[in-house]
């Protein structure tokens, strides 16, 4: 029956998603469609050659064995490249089982292909599956307030209800895992909200570039041109992989300069604060902090007692305050480690119908703190420079003043 077809797929895909990382989910699986499927023969679709032969290398022992406990044992797997990512429905193809995976309501499926229509009125023509697009989960609601990103969320609802009118650009920067691609996402999701016909762009460094190369590659220029300068509010993530790239900031630069005369909203986030990015034009610097730059802190003893109350309320369960001081104790920094570490716990209680508590964790994660990174030079000069205010090329370069020398003596 085609109904059992799609659920079948979902089901798939539910299960591999608890068994990958997040990021490699979004990357290999979320995109990928069921064509064909019969006790013999499971034909997945999937972008291109490159997505097929990672398929066929990597991961497809994990569907086959997937499959096998939904009941097709003997089904052998075909990855077969579907063609287009979004095809012009007919009256044939609606009659046809083609499963999305899951994405997202609201999330954009296309780089090019999309919303608005280029200047010549015809929609861009090329397709790019990587876009995870806006995640629906990164909303206000749920972002855990504390001391150390309080002005970062108070800036971020600032501009959701009246975007382009301040705080623009909008630059976030701080440590991994601190909750700013959480804010940005929120942004994107209340604007589109309050305003489901505006056109909100969010995109990583990472997507940026792949799409400038291929615009470049299949002279589609002014498409992707098009595309980004086009945004009512444009989002980019971890800005600090510009590093180097001098074609990537020219065009970045010109998008930056076309939205920010239209009064369009721009929200950046990056590790690094604009003046620490190294071979970050001066130009585009210059821009990134024209509007407000905001540096997101490590989450307090108190905002990580707050987190972990808040997921584990969204599993429908009320924590002892003992667990709870443990897991805030034993991760101080990172966000994502900590909801890792609470997620490891929670799924081991209900693995075994336990109710969570002190002596389950201590004896699942440890009563030792995790042994702390080594850091390298780079990030000792990094840190040494923001605590006293100073750039990074200050610190390395050949000044001798007395504001400098100390600086430069303490990270040496």
């Amino acid at each position: 029956m085609l109904v059992k077809e799609a659920d079948l797929w979902q089901t798939v895909l539910g299960e591999i998603e608890l068994s990958v990382s997040h990021g490699k989910f979004i990357t290999w699986f979320k995109t990928t469609r069921l064509l064909k499927v019969s006790p013999e023969l499971v034909v997945i679709g999937v972008q291109n050659i490159f997505f097929k032969q990672q398929m066929e290398s990597k991961y497809h022992d994990m569907i086959q064995q997937t499959l096998a406990k939904n009941g097709y044992k003997e089904a052998k797997i075909e990855f077969k490249i579907y063609s287009s990512l979004a095809p012009k429905k007919n009256r044939q193809q609606e009659d046809m089982v083609v499963v999305d995976s899951h994405r997202p309501s609201g999330a954009q499926t296309s780089s090019f292909a999309g919303r608005r229509p280029d200047g010549n009125g015809h929609k861009s023509s090329i397709a790019h599956a990587y876009r995870p697009g806006l995640n629906d989960r990164y909303t206000f609601d749920n972002f855990v307030v504390g001391a150390g990103n309080e002005l970062a969320y108070a800036a971020c609802q600032g501009i959701a209800q009246m975007p382009g009118t301040k705080y623009n650009p909008l630059f976030l920067y701080g440590g991994v895992g601190i909750g700013k691609t959480h804010l940005v996402q929120a942004v994107g999701n209340t604007v589109r909200q309050r305003n489901p016909q505006a056109n909100i762009v969010y995109a990583s460094t990472e997507q940026f570039v792949q799409e400038f190369v291929d615009a470049l590659r299949f002279k589609k220029n002014t498409e992707f041109a098009t595309y980004y300068r086009s945004a009512d509010v444009l989002i980019m993530d971890d800005i600090q992989f510009f590093e180097g790239k001098e074609k990537v900031q020219e065009e970045f630069f010109h998008t930056f300069n076309a939205l920010y005369q239209g009064n369009k909203q721009i929200v950046i986030s990056s590790d690094k604060q604009p003046k620490d990015i190294p071979t970050l034009e001066d130009r585009l610097r210059s821009r990134l902090t024209w509007g407000m730059a905001i540096d997101m802190q490590t989450p307090d003893y108190e905002t990580r007692c707050a987190i972990i109350k808040t997921k584990a309320a969204a599993h429908e369960l009320n924590l002892p305050e003992d667990l709870i001081d443990f897991l805030s104790t034993r991760i101080q920094t990172n966000i994502r480690d900590l909801e890792s570490e609470l997620n490891r716990v929670l799924a081991f209680c209900e693995m075994r119908s336990l109710e969570p508590d002190l002596a389950i964790a201590t004896g699942l994660l440890g009563t030792a703190k995790p042994r702390p990174r080594h850091i390298s030079a780079k990030q000792i000069v990094e840190r040494t420079a923001k605590h006293f205010q100073i750039s990074i090329e200050d610190i390395v370069g050949a000044k001798r003043d007395k504001d400098i020398v100390v600086p430069r003596q303490v990270a040496m």
